[in-house]
């Protein structure tokens, strides 16, 4: 019997699974928190990554302790899922320069400007690599780092992101593989090799500092002896190459063939396919990623999900129970009311100074139930605005399978379908990307101890599961109201963008 462990470190937390390959079942689960940094200015979104390594220290103990000795003696790889774009910097000892800058800050605006002039403007940027420089990924928090702590630059030595970063802690091997490196806006994303033209805008000695490219059947390396005696693990433990959380999540919910779709409800949301083939969007709204399986991943990522609804629900102070009574005894469209999301700006459209705008007011719907839908219903259109954008791209769902914390709510999955028209259903292992880590561990070690023709869909095959209890189709009524209100929504976000800029320097 052979086990795998999958690690998923997300934002606000660790989690880890313990996969039995053979039962075809998660046997073991743990998490453990980890913190935001607090104080820091508007937009500056950072963590420690020591306190990642110590929370999934953490959790890989916590499972073993659950599956026992004499089992955890079968552990034969792990893989890892870390949240996509941060950067973590490190010395030529590979010690953590500073913290590390998130996905989710949205600092470097200017920086995103400066390269894009560099290689001579957007439509160029796309050429040469397939995205755009957008504030939430890789290239410009280097940039960053280079004008305003120039001190700290000149120690950087090594380039890694937070999911390479737990690799490094697990193996002492800096190691990068395509999918989630794609997220830097540092690769020819075509050809799956970094952009020179890239890399050099930012520092001609950056090139120095990135990892080789690897695949991503490839293997990190195996566990330093010290942490496999910590885990109560054999040091011969493959350590696979892992990937993004989003690339991870999508081989958790069996996204490894054309032709499925996956939708992730967090703090983020996330709305992404496989493909065979690159698909490049012209105006770079969506992202052109490769996937952690070895193809492509055209994704989009609003950054404001479950945040809206949570700030919602802490506003009026209803648990999550009442949340849902309260929204679902409110009509579609919560009569009129239509929020724009941009909490913490907003990535897919590129509103990166944009904040929420509630727009419609009346007597009759200035209430907390109307308020608490419209939250919903608008997080949810947002997301919509980057689904139709990858229909548009040949990218069209007939059913999205849907993860994450927003998934879990009736409610919710119900106002998803009539928002996307289309099923939709969650899945029976909600941890997406923790299982995603399992899988791609299990394929690692079949091809590395000689089955070079093992595929991933000999792995999803029988343990990703569909929870056919969660399943809901469109009403063809409220798939009509609500496309009259993303007209209103796609025209207010473009309306406000200059009056966003303005607003944004009284913040």
């Amino acid at each position: 019997m052979a086990l795998f462990i999958g690690i998923d470190s997300g934002t606000q937390s660790v989690k880890a699974v313990g996969l039995d390959i053979e039962a075809r079942k998660v046997i073991a689960e743990a998490r453990a928190p980890h913190r935001l940094i607090a104080g820091l200015p508007v937009g500056h979104m950072e963590q420690h990554p020591q306190e990642w390594a110590a929370a999934m220290d953490a959790v890989i103990v916590g499972v073993v302790d659950q599956i026992g000795p004499e089992a955890a003696g079968r552990v034969r790889g792990i893989g890892v899922s870390g949240q996509q774009h941060g950067f973590v910097p490190l010395d030529a000892a590979g010690e953590v320069i500073r913290p590390a800058k998130l996905w989710c800050d949205t600092s470097t605006t200017a920086e995103c400007a400066f390269l894009t002039k560099k290689l001579g403007g957007t439509k160029a940027a796309v050429r040469r690599t397939g995205n755009l420089f957008l504030p939430g990924f890789t290239a410009p928090k280097i940039l960053w780092l280079k004008r305003h702590e120039p001190v700290n630059f000149r120690k950087l030595r090594h380039v890694l992101l937070p999911h390479d970063y737990l690799n490094f802690h697990l193996t002492g091997n800096y190691f990068m593989e395509c999918g989630d490196a794609s997220g830097t806006a540092l690769m020819d994303v075509r050809k799956r090799t970094w952009s020179a033209e890239a890399v050099s805008a930012i520092d001609r000695n950056l090139a120095d500092w990135l990892p080789e490219l690897s695949a991503s059947h490839e293997a990190a390396g195996t566990l330093r002896s010290g942490l496999a005696a910590k885990y109560g693990l054999s040091a011969d433990v493959v350590v696979s190459a892992g990937g993004g959380d989003n690339m991870m999540g999508a081989i958790g919910t069996g996204n490894v063939t054309p032709g499925v779709v996956t939708a992730s409800f967090g703090t983020s949301g996330t709305i992404y396919a496989f493909a065979k083939t690159p698909v490049v969007d012209p105006q770079g709204e969506i992202a052109a990623f490769c996937s952690s399986s070895g193809g492509w991943l055209p994704l989009l990522c609003t950054m404001n999900v479950t945040t809206v609804t949570e700030q919602m629900r802490g506003l009026f102070g209803y648990d999550h129970a009442r949340l849902a009574e309260a929204i679902a005894a409110t009509p579609a469209g919560a009569g009129g009311l239509v929020l724009l999301p941009y909490l913490a700006g907003e990535r897919t459209p590129n509103v990166p100074d944009g904040s929420g705008v509630l727009l419609g007011l009346n007597e009759k719907n200035f209430s907390a139930p109307h308020l608490a839908r419209a939250a919903m219903e608008g997080a949810t259109m947002g997301m919509n605005y980057g689904l139709r954008r990858l229909a548009a791209l040949g990218v069209k769902a007939k059913e999205i399978r849907v993860t994450g914390g927003g998934a879990k709510s009736p409610v919710w999955r119900q106002i998803m379908a009539d928002i996307f028209g289309v099923p939709v259903v969650a899945m029976v292992e909600d941890e997406g990307a923790a299982l995603g880590g399992a899988l791609q561990a299990a394929w690692c070690v079949a091809r590395r101890e000689g089955n070079r023709k093992a595929k991933l869909t000999d792995f999803t095959t029988g343990v990703v599961a569909l929870d056919e209890s969660t399943r809901c189709v469109p009403s063809r009524a409220n798939v009509a109201c609500y496309r009259e209100l993303q007209s209103v929504q796609d025209k207010l976000s473009l309306a406000l963008r200059e009056v966003f800029v303005a607003q944004r320097r009284l913040a």
